[in-house]
């Protein structure tokens, strides 16, 4: 019988062609929509886990408590034996030393005299080495305004409005005056070796970023890092993943009587990260189930409002003789089939559109001017196993109600009444 209704279905265009069309478009919005709310709730995370929290981050105790404050006086000593344990137990991360810290840049004129100043957040990160990515991570090379990326010692990149601010341009020498590890006075000189524009107020405001060996030097750290950041290597943030490894790390190298033992926290422990993952994945979820919902409804109908237009059709089969319930059956089974065709040609367009926002994404720069939180400049989808699947929810189970409830009516007809309808 399957392989007659499935021949029936493929010869009879008018019962087969519309109904697909139908359902593929309702499963193809459900499969980007669910794709495209991953991806948007999941960049801003990744914006931040980029300059700042990492997918872990480890640290010193003393220094997790105040971390606001930058407290390079309670940094990770001796980080680069831990750094080496880090990437021997968790090889499937990416983990790299940063210093974050504050200080003034001073811009002196030709005599040497203060030409201007002004006060900067820096951020020590592995820029020489060529080992741990930093460059690509934080977008440097697209970032670019003016100049190029340091390749030497005593390189450093500033934020292109607060070079602007200082009058400076690539090649000319700033000074950063802040203080050490050892809390003495500071002065260091860096060379301009080009400047930045991420795109967020937080960031063009006033950043200097150098190579993590020059920030040691200057703030007295040998051997010493504020944080060690750790980064998921296919590039994606996975909340109880990241808990589970911070968890184990701490039960087993970490020392609560210790200020200065070193302490691991997911994105989620650290600042309020923990309650905008929280409220991203209930959105998420809220966002998905109403968008499926709708969805659910608008293909309930289309097989509803199909059942219905093979009324004549039911009466004849039936006046011929046929059973009630082997015509319930067969519609059925049709509209499954109708159903899943249409879910697999919807989730496959779907995907592929997803695909493209991911890979190309949709460029919002222009809406992010005078933003003070870390967002995304584009947004991105992100396809995820859900998406592979979710669109047969509405697709095929929606579909087989819809003809059910419209079916229901085949054993609400009279046999008698049957001929008057033909006729008519």
């Amino acid at each position: 019988m399957i392989k007659f209704l499935i021949k029936g279905l493929l010869r009879d265009k008018s019962r087969s062609r519309l109904p697909i069309i139908v359902v593929s478009l309702g499963v193809m919005l459900t499969v980007f929509m669910h794709a495209y709310i991953t991806g948007f709730m999941g960049d801003t995370f990744e914006m931040n886990a980029k300059f700042s929290t990492g997918h872990v981050k480890v640290m010193t105790r003393a220094y997790a408590e105040n971390s606001s404050q930058l407290p390079n006086d309670l940094a990770l000593i001796e980080s680069g034996k831990l750094l080496a344990n880090l990437r021997l137990n968790h090889p499937y991360m990416e983990w790299t030393p940063r210093i974050q810290f504050g200080g003034l840049i001073d811009a002196p004129d030709s005599t040497g005299e203060t030409r201007s100043q002004g006060p900067a957040i820096g951020l020590g990160i592995d820029l020489l080495s060529g080992n741990t990515g930093e460059a690509e991570r934080l977008n440097l090379t697209s970032s670019l305004v003016q100049g190029r990326l340091p390749i030497k010692k005593g390189e450093a990149l500033l934020s292109d409005d607060f070079a602007r601010k200082l009058n400076v341009i690539p090649g000319d020498e700033v000074t950063l005056i802040g203080s050490t590890m050892n809390g003495s006075m500071s002065m260091h000189n860096f060379t301009v070796a080009g400047t930045v524009k991420f795109g967020t107020e937080i960031m063009d405001r006033g950043s200097v970023i150098a190579d993590i060996e020059d920030v040691r030097a200057a703030l007295d750290m040998e051997d010493a890092s504020g944080e060690i950041l750790g980064f998921e290597k296919k590039g994606f943030y996975e909340n109880k993943k990241a808990e589970n490894m911070s968890a184990v790390f701490n039960s087993t190298s970490s020392n609560a009587d210790d200020e200065y033992s070193p302490i691991m926290k997911s994105l989620s422990q650290q600042g309020n990260m923990g309650q905008y993952v929280q409220m991203s994945e209930l959105w998420a979820a809220y966002i998905s189930l109403i968008f499926i919902f709708a969805m659910s409804l608008v293909l309930w109908n289309a097989g509803l409002l199909g059942g219905l237009r093979r009324y004549g059709e039911v009466g004849i089969r039936l006046a011929i003789g046929e059973e009630k319930g082997h015509i319930f059956r067969s519609m059925i089974v049709e509209s499954f089939f109708i159903g899943l065709a249409g879910s697999v040609l919807g989730t496959a367009i779907g995907l592929f559109f997803a695909w493209l926002v991911q890979t190309y994404g949709i460029d919002i720069s222009g809406m992010m001017k005078g933003a003070s939180m870390m967002m995304p400049t584009a947004i991105r989808a992100r396809i995820t196993t859900p998406d592979f699947y979710i669109g047969f929810i509405p697709g095929v189970i929606s579909t087989v109600f819809g003809t059910m409830l419209s079916g229901i009516g085949i054993y609400r007809r009279q046999t008698a009444t049957l001929f008057k309808e033909l006729e008519a």
